[in-house]
């Protein structure tokens, strides 16, 4: 979901070509391992998700060469797709996208992770429909900390009550939360919307839930993020490059 400090992508160009995948993927693991030191974190405290909607199964099974094992997606039948394309791989797999009622069962029965659960309805369907041979699926709860109306997630003041239903559910194992702030090109901008984040996940671990996941973090803002406590950041551009703007 990319879905995105802030370095400029060049456009491609016959006289400056894009790096190879692997060479995108150190580029990226690198700014990780620094923003790490900068926060004095260790640098695999921070998980690479790879986002990789839009792009084709080749382009997944090249990252994947270089070291990649998680994935994100934002649309179910693409992922799906890729998911019988790479089955010979052993990936995991991340819905990072809006989710509908009608697409929940397939979204459990076939994900890891869902990071997008934003109301109980959804929770509750997912819960119902995970199968019962496979482990409880990693949920994270999307919260809408800017407060846009062109996004979802839950609002700030409902989030410990949507964690306390969540969290009950058999099923899903509540594991953080996810968030997509306003998007900024301003590093103290970045970090004061992760920060407000994280002062939610801390009130939430503060209220005896068991959390592990702050998923916040792209690929324009992912040192800001880093800074502020993100454990996953979620990283499509900088390592795939630019997406089609026309794909539905």
């Amino acid at each position: 979901m990319d879905n995105g400090p802030a370095t400029r992508e060049l456009e491609p160009s016959a006289a400056i070509p894009a790096p190879p995948p692997c060479g995108r993927w150190r580029e990226v693991r690198a700014r990780i391992e620094a923003a790490a030191r900068q926060a004095g974190r260790a640098a695999e405290d921070v998980q690479l998700l790879a986002v990789s909607k839009t792009f084709p199964a080749a382009a997944v099974r090249a990252m994947a060469a270089c070291g990649q094992r998680a994935f994100g997606e934002n649309y179910v039948q693409e992922a799906l797709e890729k998911m019988a394309a790479l089955a010979d791989l052993p990936l995991e797999w991340h819905f990072i996208g809006p989710l509908q009622s009608n697409k929940t069962r397939l979204v459990a029965e076939n994900f890891a992770w869902v990071h997008s659960v934003d109301r109980l309805k959804i929770a509750e369907r997912l819960s119902a429909q995970r199968p019962p041979g496979l482990p409880p699926l990693s949920v994270c709860i999307e919260v809408n900390v800017s407060g846009e109306a062109s996004k979802g997630g839950v609002a700030p003041a409902g989030l410990p009550v949507l964690a306390a239903a969540v969290g009950s559910l058999p099923g899903l194992k509540l594991r953080g939360l996810m968030a997509i702030p306003a998007p900024s090109d301003n590093p103290v901008s970045q970090r004061a919307a992760f920060h407000r984040v994280r002062v939610l996940f801390d009130d939430l671990v503060a209220r005896g839930h068991a959390l592990d996941t702050l998923s916040m973090g792209m690929s324009a803002d992912l040192e800001a993020a880093i800074l502020e406590g993100a454990t996953l950041v979620r990283v499509g551009t900088a390592l795939f490059g630019s997406r089609n703007p026309q794909h539905a």
